[in-house]
């Protein structure tokens, strides 16, 4: 990447409110509990004129007893990699601690080895009053340069900072994203979809543990390899409301739940060792919704042992819980074994596209003529039901309109037998599609 700037320090100084102060968004989760960040989160940001990266890292932490402290230190040092300035917050209201000297002991390392050309930017957060700025005095003994004293909730300081930070990247424009496909890789908790994002990427670009529900943020990241270029989002797994153990919980279904109104094609993935459950289908229907294409990914299938026709077997259950929609792609994959996955992405190409289709006008009176011809709607009262004409309505989703004489007398089982033909003939396989009846 170029322009590119990553947030580092120990957990709770305050580096997610700051990163969302610069992207004017609220991507990163901001919560009083330490260590709530934990993968590499991605945002954009403007200053004077320059466009940049900014890269959200987890507390770097040492010595602790977390199941993801390994994967939290492999993160960091990935985003330092990446990064052209890093940006090493500390907490004035807490003063030098040791964590602190640990990570400007690691950050000087980098210096000296691999990130000898990077930038280290050194930035005193919740300095809020004019005698916490004289207390960050303390921090210039890490040896990291000037301090910035700066509030990254009020924005005291911020703009200057911001200039420092500018200064020291390349003045270059980044690469914009405007056009690409997004994909959301959405499920319960631990189905997978971690496994898949890094089976794609080949690299850990998000933490991958056991322990269900890892992944708490939603994470953009752009993929192009082998003739595909796409946006992928990686979400929290979706929980049931009943099952929030934390407020952080909750940001993070909603998360996930903006990331399905984000994007393109949802890959809603599946665990084929406990089959498609409640949860999931409201999954679907959240994508359906919205009106998004949907690819189904039963995932560790490597895991389930197979009989004669059990995909097939397992395909028409999760249709069945799909119904009435259930004209979607299902792939039965390995994530963990990269079976397959190359699979996911030909299909999301062709649903992103079929989502894109428009049809002329005069074929699609020529199709409901022909299935009209061949089955009538019913008589409403003893009237006539005559249908005309049908066209595609501007919109970025696909939209009809069926012009009838008594739009009101056509009932739902012939609409689902029109829609029916309707994807026979024209293939929109993985798409909702609205189709609408208007007096003609």
């Amino acid at each position: 990447m170029s322009n590119t700037i990553a947030i580092v320090g120990r957990p709770n100084v305050g580096k997610s409110t700051f990163f969302n102060r610069l992207t004017g968004t609220r991507k990163a989760i901001v919560d009083e509990q330490p260590g709530v960040t934990r993968d590499r989160h991605y945002g954009k940001a403007h200053w004077n004129g320059i466009d940049f990266s900014v890269i959200d890292t987890g507390g770097y932490v040492f010595g602790s007893e977390d199941v993801f402290e390994k994967q939290i230190r492999i993160q960091v040092e990935i985003a330092l990699l990446e990064a052209d300035v890093i940006l090493f917050m500390v907490d004035v209201t807490a003063g030098i601690t040791e964590q602190d000297e640990k990570v400007a002991s690691l950050l000087r390392k980098s210096i000296l080895k691999e990130a000898k050309h990077k930038k280290i930017i050194l930035a005193a957060n919740k300095t809020d009053t004019s005698e916490r700025e004289h207390q960050s005095g303390e921090f210039y003994k890490l040896g990291m340069g000037e301090v910035n004293s700066i509030s990254s909730m009020s924005g005291r300081g911020t703009g200057e900072l911001l200039d420092r930070i500018v200064g020291a990247l390349e003045k270059t424009p980044i690469e914009t994203n405007t056009g690409i496909p997004k994909l959301a890789i959405v499920g319960r908790p631990n189905a997978g979809k971690s496994s898949l994002l890094n089976a794609l990427l080949g690299e850990e670009r998000a933490i991958v543990t056991p322990v269900a529900g890892t992944t708490r943020d939603a994470l953009h990241t752009h993929y192009k390899k082998y003739d595909h270029e796409f946006i992928l989002i990686d979400t929290a797994g979706i929980r049931k409301k009943r099952k929030f153990e934390e407020v952080v919980e909750f940001y993070s279904n909603l998360r996930a739940i903006r990331a399905i109104e984000e994007c393109d094609v949802a890959l809603i993935m599946l665990d084929a060792t406990l089959g498609m459950e409640s949860q999931d289908v409201n999954i679907f229907h959240l994508a359906e919704r919205n009106r998004k294409g949907v690819v189904v990914l039963v995932n560790k299938w490597d895991l389930v042992k197979k009989q004669t026709a059990t995909s097939k077997e397992f395909e028409e259950k999760v249709k069945h819980k799909l119904a009435p929609f259930k004209d979607v792609p299902v792939l039965f994959i390995s994530a963990l074994n990269k079976q397959r996955i190359m699979k996911v992405m030909e299909e999301a190409e062709k649903v992103y596209q079929k989502r894109k289709k428009r049809i002329p006008d005069e074929e699609l009176t020529e199709f409901i003529l022909s299935v009209v011809g061949s089955k009538a709607p019913s008589s409403e009262k003893g009237n006539l039901v005559e249908i005309s004409s049908m066209i595609q309505i501007p919109s970025n989703t696909p939209v009809f309109a069926i012009h009838v004489n008594l739009p009101k007398a056509i009932k739902e089982s012939y609409k689902r037998f029109l829609e029916n033909k309707f994807r026979e003939k024209f293939d929109f396989c993985g798409v909702p599609i609205q189709i609408h009846f208007r007096k003609r």
